[in-house]
Formats: C-alpha cells, structure tokens, sequence
C-alpha cells in the first residue's frame, strides 16, 4: 500500500526589528545620486585670485558658491534674497570679497521671473545687502570697474511685460549706496548689455532692447535698441547703430563685448540680416563676419557674445550650443557642454583656460 507523504511548511514568523535610539542615523547624510542638473543658469562669475571658486546665479534658486572648483555647491543666498531669479553676476577683479547680483533673468521666456533690484556681499557671499534698483524687475549684465569695486554697471531691462522707468543703464561710484540713470531710452526700451573695454575702463559698450512679452507672444524691436559707446565712463553717450556695416532697419536684442585689442568690438544682432559683426575702430564702421543662423537663433533667448581677454583672435558665442572662434570671428567651432541652450561665460583675464560656463 502506498504511503502518501505531506510536506510541512514551516511558517516564519516576520522578525521584528529592535527599538534604535533617536540618534541611530544622526550621521546619515543624503548625497545626489541623480540627475545631476540644478535647473537654469544664466549667470556666472568667478573669483580672481582664488582658482577653485566659482559663483552661480539660478533663475529660480538664488547664488552658489564652490570652494573646490566645481565639486560641490552650496547656496549662499537663502536667507537674504526676496526673490529667487538671478540674472547676472560679477565678482569684483579688485577686492573679490566684493559680489554684485543683479535680480531677474532678462532671457525673457514666457514663464520668465522677475527679481527685485540687485543685492551686494563685501564678504565673498557670507551676507548680503540690497542696493535698490527694485523696480528694474529684470536684469541683463552686472560690470565693475576692474580697478574699482565700489564702481559698478547695471543693465536693465526692465519690465517684461509692460513699460516701466526705471530701466536702461545705471551706474553707481559708491558701492550701491546711490545710483544714476547714465542711459534712458524711455519706458519701453531696457539696457540688455555692457561691456567694459580691457584696456581702458572709461569706455564702455552698451545695447538697449525695444521688447515686450505677452504670455503668448513676443514682441521684439522697436526705435528704443541700439547700441551705445561712452569714452568717459559713463557720462555722455554716442549712437553707434547708424554707422556703416551696422544692420540698419529695426533692431531687436544686441550683445556687446570688447576686445583684448584696443578699437575692436564685437557684437551679436537680432535685425533683417541678423548675424556677428566687427568693428576695428570703436564702432565707427562694421563688417558682418558671420551669418551661420544656428549662431542666432531664438535672439531672445540667446544673443549672448564673449571676448576672450587676452587673445583678440578668440570670441565665444552662447546659444542652443556654445561655440568659439580663434580666428576674429570667420569660422566656428561646437564646444560640447552638459547640456543646450548656454547663457553666460565667465574667463578668467589671468588664465583664459580656467572658466565656468552656465547653461539650461
């Protein structure tokens, strides 16, 4: 007779864990495992003597700082700023304690945020105070004198979505403590950027930008851009955009860089023949030197130009992807990064290979 067997199935009791102290996983740390991008960036700037700090400037969550040369990154604003969109930064060249951010991207999007003026730390980024300006809503470039940190530059555009005064080119010779409208170009038109000339700090390159944002449309050009040089810091103005090569017709958004060589200028054009120009003679007369359209597209959100500080030759271009000319701007060159849509370069005037580049 055949003898079924049963197997038994033994059922474990789930165990239950021993009671842990309050302070078991006090040392526990969380660490970033992914993915490694921190949202838009349209401003950066680095310190001059120190080689391993680096600062940005979030559209949505206020200035970092690095102290190991990119590694890790740590707010140094919260606390202090009403506003989380930054729009441009600048360290200065003569006291590096010294930080000015100005507050509202001017990469006007339809979903774009506004700041409240600028901000200004005398201890690299410890503590903060705000010099006004709060009406300028967004704000395109901050410049400091390289030999005065107390004497600084703010392009601002203004308000996105509707005229406003306060915008266009403020100056101030005090550290913030007063400022003077230096460039109005009316309620309708902001400054969108500035370039200080290496070579002598009294002269200066300004553009200005006729626009204004609906939620769905934009609407940009208008008699307000143009672009504008000063030789004596600040203080009179002359209009460069009738000068011959320069785009003639309307004129949208412009940027704006000097050269290490003294007299030549670059500049971006959002215009009929949209594309990169030179000047060799102070903006007196241009010649388009590049029409590839991947250079500028999306002029509103882009139209960012850098020169290199020391090799006259070299030129960068911000746009869906960052490229560099070595040749005075003829033939360019894809520079790969994380990720598209670049804003803002930052290289240093003692080491032009030590730089920190912003992006999407």
């Amino acid at each position: 007779m055949a003898v079924r067997r049963t197997a038994r199935v033994a059922r474990l009791r789930p165990a239950v864990p021993a009671p842990s102290a309050p302070d078991l996983f006090g040392a526990l740390e969380f660490r970033n495992l992914g993915p490694f991008r921190g949202g838009r960036v349209v401003a950066v700037a680095g310190d001059y003597e120190n080689r391993l700090v680096f600062y940005f400037g979030s559209t949505g969550g206020g200035v970092w700082k690095t102290e190991d040369g990119g590694h890790y990154w740590r707010n140094v604003s919260d606390g202090f700023f009403r506003r989380a969109s930054v729009g441009a930064l600048a360290v200065a060249a003569a006291d590096p304690n010294v930080i000015y951010a100005g507050m509202g991207e001017a990469c006007v999007r339809n979903t774009t945020t506004y700041g409240d003026g600028v901000w200004r730390s005398t201890d690299a980024g410890k503590s903060w105070t705000h010099l006004g300006l709060s009406d300028t809503r967004h704000i395109g470039k901050v410049r400091v004198d390289p030999r005065d940190p107390n004497r600084a530059y703010v392009a601002a555009l203004g308000h996105a979505f509707g005229p406003n005064r306060e915008r266009g080119l403020f100056r101030t010779r005090d550290g913030g403590a007063t400022w003077e409208h230096v460039l109005d170009r009316g309620p309708r038109a902001g400054a969108i950027d500035v370039s200080i000339d290496p070579a002598n700090s009294r002269i200066l390159y300004c553009t200005t930008w006729d626009m204004r944002r609906d939620p769905w449309s934009l609407t940009s050009g208008g008699p307000g851009s143009g672009l504008f040089r000063s030789t004596d810091g600040g203080d009179t103005w002359v209009d460069l955009t009738g000068r011959p090569g320069f785009p003639q017709g309307l004129l949208g958004r412009i940027g704006v860089a000097a050269s290490a060589k003294p007299g030549r200028v670059y500049a971006i054009v959002e215009a009929g023949e949209s594309g990169i120009f030179r000047s060799e003679d102070a903006g007196e007369r241009w010649e388009r030197i590049g029409d590839d359209p991947r250079l500028h597209t999306r002029p509103f959100y882009y139209h960012h130009i850098a020169a290199d500080p020391r090799d006259p030759g070299t030129i960068w271009v911000m746009n869906t992807d960052l490229w560099r000319s070595t040749d005075g701007g003829r033939i360019f060159s894809q520079v790969p990064t994380p990720h598209p849509d670049n804003h803002d370069i930052w290289i240093d005037p003692r080491d032009p290979a030590r730089m920190v580049e912003g992006n999407d």
